[in-house]
């Protein structure tokens, strides 16, 4: 797997470099956010590990920019503790995020639960899945989704949300359900992780975000998907 890690520390990157090399991983290093962007535009990258803060431009402008014409897996590292600075992140696109100091071993541990994730969602039976006359269309296989006519780009994590809620509509998923269910989460994370995922992809594929038709609030209990299947297409 081709590696992107992003950090203006030369220790933190030469650590992080020596572990993924060590387990068989192409790394490309990058100490700011013009260089950063430059590699993987001219670079076929499979995962990317972005600090939060760097020198020219911070980790959420580089995150932002990427979730314009990629849904490449993102882990965020970050010094901060603010629980606002993390849900940013989150809802700019990021699919994890690791608060500093951490293990080497806890990073590997992280990019191998997303990369599973990511491969189980490559051997899902070829399908379409039609919702609402056609205005939603989820391929699961190809990782896409088609949005009142567009395609919409989303990240891996706002995908597995959405594959796992669109394949049993009008079942109520808890918050603990679905930290559960994602790969790639913690499952002691935040309640309002996925909060922050699920107002993500409603602004991806809801005509109205306020008055969603697909991705439902239970008050007092989760998530449901609204809808249910018109037509399952192999």
């Amino acid at each position: 797997m081709n590696i992107l890690v992003v950090d203006d520390e030369q220790s933190i990157l030469d650590i992080i470099h020596a572990y993924l090399t060590a387990q068989g991983h192409t790394v490309y290093l990058a100490t700011n956010g013009k260089q950063a962007l430059q590699l993987f535009n001219d670079n076929s990258v499979d995962f990317i590990v972005l600090d939060i803060m760097l020198p020219d431009v911070s980790g959420w402008e580089i995150c932002e920019d990427i979730r314009q014409t990629s849904s490449v897996p993102i882990i965020l590292l970050t010094a901060r503790s603010n629980e606002k600075d993390v849900l940013k992140g989150l809802q700019l696109g990021a699919d994890d995020y690791i608060k500093k100091p951490f293990s080497p071993k806890e990073l590997l541990a992280r990019i191998a639960t997303v990369n599973r994730r990511v491969s189980r969602d490559d051997e899902i039976k070829q399908e379409k899945w039609v919702f609402n006359k056609g205005n939603l269309i989820i391929y699961p296989d190809r990782m896409e989704v088609n949005a009142y006519g567009s395609k919409i780009v989303l990240t891996h994590t706002e995908f597995d949300l959405l594959l796992i809620m669109a394949s049993n509509p009008k079942h109520v998923f808890s918050r603990e359900q679905l930290l559960e269910k994602v790969k790639g989460l913690e499952a002691n994370a935040l309640d309002r992780v996925i909060d922050s995922h699920i107002k993500n992809l409603r602004a991806k594929i809801e005509k109205n975000p306020r008055k969603p038709l697909y991705i439902e609030t239970v008050h007092g209990a989760g998530y449901r998907f609204g809808v249910t299947h018109e037509k399952n297409t192999v």
